[in-house]
């Protein structure tokens, strides 16, 4: 029978409470033996058409009960309602794992995420503004007579509307297929250096092991002597083993090292220039496609400028401008033109294009003004989303849900908080209220304490996390929550504002300077950071904290320091030579004088990318404690003698692997036209590997036996090894020991797999001095995970390092030693540093949207 959760009166319900009919009539949504992941057979109940936060610590299950329960049980109800043959087109839903949700509405699900859509992705493209921009230039623009004449299907010969995109046929620039840039190599870029021989590796855009040498062998048997230098080589000879479209077929008698087979082959030539073009255009590794790409010129395209467009569609005029230069425009500006348009337009009668006009326009400036009013104005239309701040992507894309007019639906949002400044916040509880008065539901989990204390409803989810966690501790009014047993949510409610660190900050022990700064929105920026302290750097969304730290700072040591761990992901191939989002063909940072850069011996980047795509990646082999585990296998008695290594004891490996489900453990339900599900691998029952391997034990445990302990448990099992200790010490340091070492990546959430990012680095031995550069770290957190966090940032400055931390939180900015504060706004009204110093210097200066925040803790 499930449990009833929640303390008396805080709507907790028992398997026999009142039925679906009565909740659903109640105004309440009612859930009922819940079970997935860590869930307890929970049944709770929230109210219908209410703000609803669930809160609980990193980890708890409440992301499972929200998402993972809520809006899955929406999606598999919408799933029955579809056609049969419909449903095979639709991706498959989670199972909720719940016996029964009463009087639940249909969900629409906004989860928290860093990136959207592919490289030729913008801020038009993702509200879909774009769409009625191009009908705009389509049936209202002003066209050249020489354009009007050409052959089209629309009244007038206008052109489509898909013209005026650049990833239509129709549209698309014709010499470089709507990239704007050319990808073009040279002599120069595929042989960097000419001094070198073939044989030396002279042709570096030449891939590496064997199929390097097969084209090297290849030319061997052609007849070229890989031993003279590359520059030697007659200018023939290099433009065909560099450009040539033949293809000859050669037979090839390899040289290999003594005792290998030396067997011929028949050998295929293709050029160096052919190679990369095959590789950019087949290859589904982006890895390879960065690669190759680097032994490219990339050119603004001679035909469109970079304005990716076919010549026709770039001559077309809207309101004395082409529709690219519309796109350049912040969405400010963008909305004052089309506004005043809009305004000036007769309320009836006019020409055709007029008429166009007086349809359109009202489906564009409305969403421009709920953009604006987001403090999205700096963007623009064609600002590629890939250079977007996550709060940024988190507010367009409630924009787009505002103007949907969506009536009786529940919004479930994961963090709408995440990436936002204390001073934009205020926006979402006027977002919130609308969704409300228009009879919507708006559940959301919220680590903020502040939108948790101005919702209406709390669900709080522990104690604990993991096996710790899974129970609802409170469902009720906020206000309530303080008297919830075991709640760790309950002790941040309504706590003072911290007080901003001044006279005990700790002092620098040496600055490093860089001096006029030019990247994005930065120009001529001198940044000075103290080392060996704790800073913040801090500002509204998109003033430039991301550009400042990742891409100039990150940049600038990588290139100077001895050692360095980048985890900064590159920026989309196809924008690589583009224009940026200030519209510069180089979007590489441009630096002036760096000082003070000697002292720094290694810098360590951790952003918020996940760990792993596959659940082949785990907890264990990320930070790498495995392979010492796998060693102690295999250095059993039996394992020495049956002649088993390291590599038996691997769930990647046929020898070791359970032959059924190939080392996953599960096997997925194909169900066809219902949700897919996932089972238990009726083999290994889980366990990954077959009989024989886990007839070897360490200490009375298997391998999988090992990979299902918590990180808590491994430490007392890994008590004397000192290796395996060190990596559990550090992912137990920093909250994580209830987790389990075979945990699978793609069951990790974005704290979590920042947090493991973190305790790999913090397990490792201390060399020299290490500035760490974390973007907003905090993310994801419960207040109570934060100070774990924060202790043991506290503790790598005191081990003489350097940490450098992207933040919003106001908690961790006040504990800070030294806060940069960028704005004043955002986009081309940000980009310069406005205040530095201690969080107390910066609660008292002027026009800093971070220091009026601080200033709340400042005594008296």
């Amino acid at each position: 029978m499930p449990e009833s959760e929640g303390p008396s009166g805080a709507s907790g319900v028992t398997s026999d409470s009142t039925g679906a009919p009565e909740v659903a009539a109640s105004g309440m949504v009612g859930v009922r033996d819940a079970r997935l992941h860590n869930l307890r057979h929970v049944s709770t109940r929230l109210p219908r058409g209410r703000l609803v936060a669930f809160t609980g610590v990193s980890g708890s299950g409440k992301s499972s009960l929200a998402f993972g329960t809520l809006h899955a049980e929406s999606q598999r109800r919408y799933l029955e309602s579809v056609a049969p043959f419909a449903r095979r087109l639709i991706g498959r839903a989670m199972d909720p794992k719940v016996e029964s949700v009463a009087g639940l509405p249909p969900t629409v699900a906004l989860e928290q995420r860093n990136a959207a859509g592919g490289a030729r992705s913008t801020v038009g493209t993702l509200t879909t503004v774009s769409n009625t921009i191009r009908l705009l230039y389509s049936r209202a623009g002003d066209y050249p007579p020489d354009v009007l004449a050409r052959e089209t299907d629309l009244p007038g010969g206008r052109l489509d509307s898909d013209s005026f995109s650049p990833n239509t046929p129709e549209g698309m620039c014709p010499t470089c297929q709507g990239a704007g840039v050319l990808h073009e190599p040279t002599e120069a870029s595929m042989v960097p250096d000419p001094s070198l021989t073939i044989a030396q590796g002279a042709i570096a855009a030449w891939p590496g092991a064997w199929l390097g040498k097969n084209y090297r062998d290849i030319l061997r048997t052609l007849g070229v002597d890989l031993d003279v230098p590359w520059s030697e080589l007659p200018t023939e000879r290099r433009q065909w083993i560099l450009f040539t479209d033949e293809q000859p077929v050669v037979t090839v008698h390899p040289v290999r090292e003594a005792g290998r087979v030396q067997g011929t082959y028949q050998g295929k030539w293709s050029s160096v220039a052919r190679y990369l073009r095959h590789t950019i255009a087949e290859t589904t590794t982006e890895k390879t496609r960065r690669r190759a790409l680097r032994f490219l010129e990339t050119t603004v395209c001679p035909t469109c400028q970079g304005h990716r467009l076919t010549p026709d569609a770039l001559r077309v005029m809207y309101l004395g401008e082409p529709i690219y230069a519309l796109a350049e425009r912040t969405i400010d500006d963008a909305l004052a033109r089309l506004a005043g348009r809009q305004d000036a337009l007769p309320r009836s009668g006019g020409t055709p294009a007029e008429e166009a006009e007086r349809l359109l326009l009202p489906a564009v400036v409305p969403v421009l003004r709920t953009i604006v009013g987001l403090g999205l104005g700096h963007l623009s239309l064609g600002r590629p989303t890939a250079t977007l701040s996550s709060g940024e992507l988190q507010r367009l894309r409630l924009a787009a849900q505002l103007r949907a007019g969506l009536f009786g639906v529940a919004y479930v949002l994961d963090e709408p908080s995440a990436g936002l400044h204390p001073s934009e916040k205020g926006v979402l509880t006027t977002l919130f209220r609308h969704f409300l008065d228009e009879g919507n539901s708006v559940l959301m989990v919220e680590h903020d304490m502040a939108l948790v204390e101005g919702s209406d409803w709390v669900v709080d989810v522990g104690p604990g996390a993991g096996v710790a966690g899974g129970r609802v501790l409170y469902s009720g009014p906020v206000p309530g929550l303080a008297d919830a047993d075991g709640s760790v949510t309950a002790r941040y409610l309504g706590a003072p504002p911290p007080e901003p660190r001044g006279e005990g900050a700790r002092a620098p022990v040496s600055w490093l300077r860089l001096d006029d700064i030019v990247s994005r929105t930065l120009r001529g920026v001198r940044l000075d950071l103290p080392l060996g302290v704790f800073t913040a750097v801090t500002g509204v969304s998109g003033s430039g904290k991301t550009t400042l730290v990742g891409h100039v700072l990150g940049g600038v040591l990588a290139d100077r320091v001895r050692t360095s761990v980048l985890d900064e992901p590159e920026p989309a191939a196809d924008d690589g030579g583009g224009p940026d989002a200030d519209g510069d063909a180089d979007d590489r940072p441009r630096v002036g004088a760096v000082t003070g850069v000697e002292a720094v011996d290694r810098v360590v980047q951790i952003t918020q990318k996940p760990i792993g795509r596959s659940p082949r990646s785990c907890l264990a082999t990320y930070t790498g404690l495995f392979d010492r585990v796998r060693a102690l296998f295999a250095g059993t008695d039996e394992a020495r003698r049956r002649g088993w290594k390291v590599g038996r004891f691997s769930f990647n490996v046929p020898e070791g692997r359970c032959p059924t489900c190939d080392g996953e453990g599960q096997l997925e339900v194909e169900l066809v036209f219902l949700p897919g599900s996932y089972a238990v691998c009726p083999t290994c029952r889980g366990a990954r590997y077959n009989p024989d391997t886990l007839e070897v034990t360490w200490h009375g445990k298997t391998i999988a036996d090992v990979l299902a302990l918590t990180v808590a448990d491994a430490l007392a099992f890994f008590a004397k090894d000192a290796r395996v200790r060190r990596a559990l010490t550090a992912l137990d340091a920093i909250g994580l020991g209830y987790l389990t070492l075979g945990q699978p990546a793609t069951e990790l959430s974005g704290g979590e797999a920042q947090r493991i990012k973190l305790a790999t680095e913090l397990q490792r031995a201390q060399r020299g001095h290490t500035v760490y550069l974390l973007d907003e770290p905090t993310t994801g957190l419960h207040p109570a995970d934060v100070d774990l966090l924060m202790a043991e940032l506290d503790r790598l400055v005191d081990l003489g390092n350097t940490v450098v931390v992207i933040e919003h939180d106001v908690r961790v900015i006040a504990r800070a030693d030294h806060v940069i504060d960028l704005g004043p706004g955002a986009g081309v009204h940000g980009g310069r540093i406005i205040a530095s110093g201690t969080p107390a210097d910066v609660a008292r200066a002027p026009g800093s949207a971070t220091g009026q925040w601080l200033a709340r803790g400042l005594p008296g």
